[in-house]
């Protein structure tokens, strides 16, 4: 049994699979096109499943308001005027949607127009839990933690991203050189920021840094913060302020984006609690992960860090924590290629 927990039945055959597949058999790359929401973690896990799946395409930012997703899990002819991406332009006269052989669509409001699309006569894949009916899409594809299932559903213990063996070991490569001035242990934090589940502001970002620092201070090596766009710019200060008497670098947000290259040459990696997709994509290397808890509650992101402490891949940190735990032998976690393969076997493309 592979690691990835797949539904057992067959997902209904779509007439629309055996074009698509004789397309694949003569040679040509099968193209996608990708609808969501514009959030990096969207987007990582959309186009992450593509790019593993070997597919070309592209990401169509779309923001269905709560009658638009109304009308799109109506009849046809109802929710047709409401299929527009995030400006506003009509997606039934989109020359690459009309082009492409599978559509990838991710989130609620993203999966609203994912099944809206499937009439238009191409295959669906959904990545998390659509929060509409599964039987609208040919696939769906979520972790366990979202605690849905049926014929056409496939579940992993994480997202799916498209950080490869192949990729992280090229971002080592590249970053390796840049950072060699920096004293091993490399401690590298993954920091997200507040959602409408989690906190992340100026007093969290303050324990984190004392537990940072002090981590330095007791094990030795060096430190690297990489803040995210949702990072609040108090928190980030705080970050700062807690860190420069080790030597702590955070991460400005200008040139390159060194956050794959972090993940690859991490001695030890902590992230905090508020993204799925951050946490897996941590995983997906070799740097033991301690997942860093914020005020704010959330049942499927609870059970998701259960899981991940249970197989020994991350640990959790303790309100008496003030350091991070020394690095304990692990190794990579991602349930990606097995649903990929899988995908592949369902669709025949």
């Amino acid at each position: 049994m592979t690691s990835a927990n797949y539904a057992e039945l067959e997902t209904e055959a779509n007439p629309h699979f055996g074009p698509v597949a004789d397309n694949a058999d003569g040679g040509a790359v099968p193209n996608a096109f990708v609808v969501g929401e514009d959030f990096a973690g969207m987007r990582s896990q959309a186009l992450g499943l593509m790019e593993r799946a070997g597919w070309h395409g592209v990401f169509c930012p779309v923001r269905p308001d709560r009658v638009a997703r109304l009308a799109l899990g109506g009849p046809r002819w109802l929710g047709r005027s409401f299929l527009r991406d995030h400006d506003g332009q009509d997606l039934q006269h989109n020359p690459v949607l009309k082009a492409c052989d599978v559509v990838i669509s991710v989130g609620g409001k993203g999966g609203a127009m994912g099944a809206a699309l499937r009439a238009m006569g191409r295959p669906v894949i959904q990545v998390q839990n659509p929060r509409q009916r599964l039987s609208r899409f040919d696939l769906v594809v979520a972790c366990r933690h979202d605690d849905i299932s049926g014929p056409n559903v496939l579940l992993g213990r994480t997202a799916v991203h498209g950080l490869t063996p192949e990729i992280l070991a090229e971002a080592r490569k590249v970053w390796e050189p840049r950072l060699a001035h920096l004293p091993r242990p490399l401690t590298v934090a993954l920091v997200g920021g507040s959602n409408g589940r989690f906190r992340f502001g100026e007093v969290e970002a303050r324990r984190l840094g004392q537990i940072l620092a002090q981590t330095v201070r007791t094990q030795g090596g060096s430190l690297v913060i990489t803040p995210s766009r949702r990072t609040d710019p108090a928190a980030r200060q705080a970050l700062n302020d807690c860190t420069r008497d080790v030597g702590g670098q955070v991460w400005d947000g200008t040139g390159e984006n060194p956050y794959i290259g972090l993940i690859a040459c991490a001695d030890n990696l902590v992230v905090t609690i508020d993204s799925v997709s951050m946490m897996s994509e941590a995983v997906a290397g070799h740097a033991p992960v301690t997942i860093f808890p914020l005020p704010g509650r959330s049942r499927r992101i609870s059970s998701f860090v259960e899981e991940l402490e249970l197989s020994g891949r991350v640990r959790v940190l303790d309100d008496a924590d003030d350091r991070l735990p020394p690095p304990w032998e692990t190794g990579p976690l991602d349930d990606t290629p097995e649903l990929v393969e899988e995908i592949h076997r369902r669709l025949g493309f």
